[in-house]
């Protein structure tokens, strides 16, 4: 059952989740796919912003044109180089950044990013439609296999919902690579899902170059260019009004996107986060907090507050009461052997006994599930106990188990 309802999610927060595209394996994706997304990349000079500019396809660069780059309430201009690079510097760290060029009457513009600190950036726009697929899919199969960076583009995100008290996570990551042939990452993709994490699964669309086996999440190489999908999601047992997920990933995470449903006071925290916002999503509230790139291998904290968490003590206190009238029914058994009562009145007294047993617990149930308001529950509770005493009362008249022998 719960993995039929996980699915169930699955297929709803990849609904919900606007301009994911699945690729197809081996399918080379449109080179737009790749146009605008930051990247932060460690071997980048600190500060720095590189933007190179192609037309159609990642093989054709534009040299010689200018691109802007507004970073914070200043706007600079540099001019792409053969490579088809424009590169700016001295960029402050936390500084809202977007970059945007103009080829041939079309206006290009990247993802708002915020400058990270410790590591530069590097993006791509992408000027006119691009090859077919077909020319495309057969230039990246000749195309030789070299080291490279990859990263989880701005689109890639952490959606979480509630199951009851339990907590349903999604990662929803688009590994980006913005070259125009297949790289192999210096460091291994692969990362382990937070502690307590269960029923670890690949969504479908996914591609087959991601395997989970138990937490480990593994990501083959060479990574083709362009997206690819890694959709994972895993559930984690109830464990109270908070709780913290941690996670470390191989690469960098181009701009940090956690979407929460909103239930009750549930909230969250996070030193990754620079904001967080209550919004609707079909008609459905929810919690978004962002952040800028997280570099690779530095933890995401996440701290979850407000959870919803359900008392047991209801459903705790029906089981002590049920093994209690167990116990009374087995000793009231063992006195009455060999007694010469009437035993189609014990029958009677022990039937509505147990009926009586069954209402006491389903309305115990009833009120842990919310289903029945305090006052109707409190009466009723009330009225159970008494009729529970009058039967036992009786029982205890009953010949055979009174004062014999």
């Amino acid at each position: 059952m719960r993995g039929a309802s996980m699915l169930t999610r699955a297929a709803a927060a990849l609904c919900a989740v606007a301009g994911l595209t699945v690729i197809a394996a081996g399918q080379m994706p449109d080179a737009r796919q790749m146009s605008g997304i930051p990247m932060p990349t460690p071997d980048a000079p600190p500060g720095s912003v590189s933007v190179r500019l192609v037309r159609g396809e990642l093989t054709n660069n534009i040299a010689g044109h200018r691109v802007e780059l507004r970073a914070g309430a200043r706007t600079d201009a540099a001019t792409t180089d053969e490579n088809g690079r424009a590169t700016f510097t001295g960029l402050v760290a936390g500084t809202s950044v977007r970059a945007s060029a103009e080829v041939d009457g079309e206006r290009l513009e990247s993802q708002t990013f915020e400058m990270p600190a410790g590591s530069g950036v590097r993006l791509v726009l992408v000027a006119g439609a691009g090859a077919s697929r077909s020319g495309q899919a057969g230039t990246s199969a000749a195309a030789p296999v070299g080291p490279g960076e990859v990263v989880f583009g701005g689109d890639s995100r952490i959606q979480i919902e509630f199951d009851d008290d339990a907590l349903e996570v999604f990662y929803l990551f688009e590994l980006v690579n913005p070259s125009s042939s297949p790289v192999r990452p210096a460091a291994e993709l692969a990362f382990d899902l937070p502690e307590g994490a269960q029923q670890a699964a690949l969504l479908e669309g996914s591609s087959t170059q991601a395997t989970v086996r138990g937490r480990a999440v593994t990501i083959t190489g060479p990574v083709a260019p362009g997206t690819t999908t890694v959709h994972v999601a895993f559930s984690l047992a109830p464990a109270g009004p908070q709780r913290t997920i941690v996670q470390r990933l191989p690469v960098a995470w181009a701009r940090v996107q956690v979407i929460m449903t909103r239930a009750g006071a549930a909230r969250i925290s996070s030193p990754q986060l620079t904001a967080t916002n209550d919004m609707a999503s079909d008609s459905q509230a929810v919690v978004v907090g962002t952040g800028p790139a997280l570099p690779p291998h530095q933890e995401i904290v996440l701290t979850l507050s407000g959870l919803p968490s359900r008392s047991r003590w209801g459903r705790n206190v029906a089981l002590a009461l049920a093994a209690l009238v167990l116990l009374a029914g087995l000793l009231a058994a063992v006195t009455a052997r060999g007694a010469s009562g009437d035993v189609s009145r014990m029958a009677a007294l022990t039937d509505r006994r147990d009926l009586l047993m069954a209402d006491l617990v389903r309305v115990e149930e009833q009120r842990r599930a919310g289903t029945v308001d305090e006052n109707r529950y409190a009466a009723r509770h009330a009225d159970l106990v008494a009729q529970l005493e009058r039967v036992y009362g009786e029982l205890d008249r009953q010949p055979g188990l009174g004062e014999q022998g």
